[in-house]
């Protein structure tokens, strides 16, 4: 094959397509994350115009061709071919020039006097234990917002779960729509630390990690004797930095157990997620795995309402070696049965 080349305005072009149009129409899911947005399929690649930056163990990142030829595997040529459209000559969107953002100073959203729509969402929606919930909100871990739109007319409301630091400074807040008609609103507030994420202190030296809030929540909910003991932590997402800053706050933590989804994303984070910790010195750790898609969904099925189902990791594609293998060993059996 002859040497293909891209001029540099080509180059330029292709490295400035914005991501999220290009794998909307590669037919990839997006969820949003703050002003990133995530791979569904793959939580720990976070996009943002022409930026992506996987938060997995190589850690990496860069513009849009390195992400082609990162994530579908392409050579150089064949990734700028694509990011311009390839032979259709199909432009996608230009990402716009990415500006350097003033930094916004973490606050949280102004709360409500009461959190009555919460408990009512929390409790008879998510199904969550009233203990349980009344135990996070005494400790100002959880509270109801109340926010009004830009032009006045209209206020929403939220259930906000807060991170703290350990000298009680709020430093970090997810934001779920507590409205059930249509997709609910998902998101950490704007320069949330994600090192001090929605958590739960306890004495103990365990401590359990989930995906979201109400994941953490539910499982509290299903395993309620001496909770309090224990220590719990959301990552608000799959990325680790929440969890490795509470086994350095508080080094009596030496027992992890990962809870999180238990979908194939869910799954390849608590093993990528494993790995760190082993690396970091901390053998002791378990992955647990709930019945359903989640804890959240345990507690649907146990009272009897629809749940969504679990879904199970595929086995790993045999590498090419064994099938080479596997053909050569087929055919000397046939060759022997014609022998005889």
């Amino acid at each position: 094959m002859g040497y293909v080349y891209f001029t540099e305005e080509q180059k330029t072009r292709a490295n400035t397509v914005d991501l999220k149009d290009f794998l909307e129409r590669q037919g990839e899911r997006l969820i949003r994350s703050g002003r990133e947005w995530r791979l569904s399929n793959d939580h720990s690649i976070t996009i943002r115009g022409n930026q992506w930056f996987d938060h997995g163990p190589e850690e990496k990142g860069g513009l849009a061709i390195d992400f082609v030829r990162y994530y579908y595997g392409d050579s150089f040529p064949d990734a700028v071919s694509r990011l311009l459209g390839g032979e259709q000559g199909q432009e996608y969107r230009q990402s716009e020039k990415q500006k350097e953002e003033p930094r916004i100073p973490f606050t949280l959203t102004p709360a409500n006097p009461d959190m009555r729509r919460v408990f009512a969402y929390l409790l008879k929606e998510r199904l969550l234990d009233r203990e349980v919930v009344t135990a996070f909100a005494k400790e100002k871990l959880l509270y109801e917002s109340l926010e009004t739109s830009k032009d006045g007319s209209k206020q929403y409301h939220n259930a906000i779960f807060v991170g703290y630091d350990p000298e009680g400074t709020a430093r970090h807040a997810h934001k779920k729509g507590i409205y059930t008609m249509g997709k609910s609103y998902r998101g950490n507030l704007a320069s949330s630390n994600p090192c001090y994420s929605f958590h739960w202190n306890g004495k103990s030296g365990i401590i359990h990690v989930f995906e979201a809030p109400i994941d953490m929540l539910s499982y509290i909910s299903l395993h309620k004797k001496d909770w309090q003991n224990h220590s719990y932590v959301a990552l608000c997402g799959v990325a680790s930095q929440a969890l490795f800053q509470m086994l350095k706050d508080y080094p009596q933590l030496q027992q992890v157990k990962l809870c999180l989804d238990h979908d194939i994303p869910g799954m390849k984070a608590a093993e990528r997620i494993k790995e760190q910790l082993l690396e970091a010195g901390y053998p002791r750790v378990e992955m647990r795995l709930s019945k359903w898609k989640d804890w959240n969904e345990d507690i649907k099925a146990m009272r009897g309402r629809e749940a969504i189902p679990a879904e199970e990791q595929p086995p790993p594609l045999m590498s090419e070696e064994h099938n080479l293998r596997l053909a050569k060993e087929k055919v000397e059996a046939d060759i022997k049965v014609i022998d005889i």
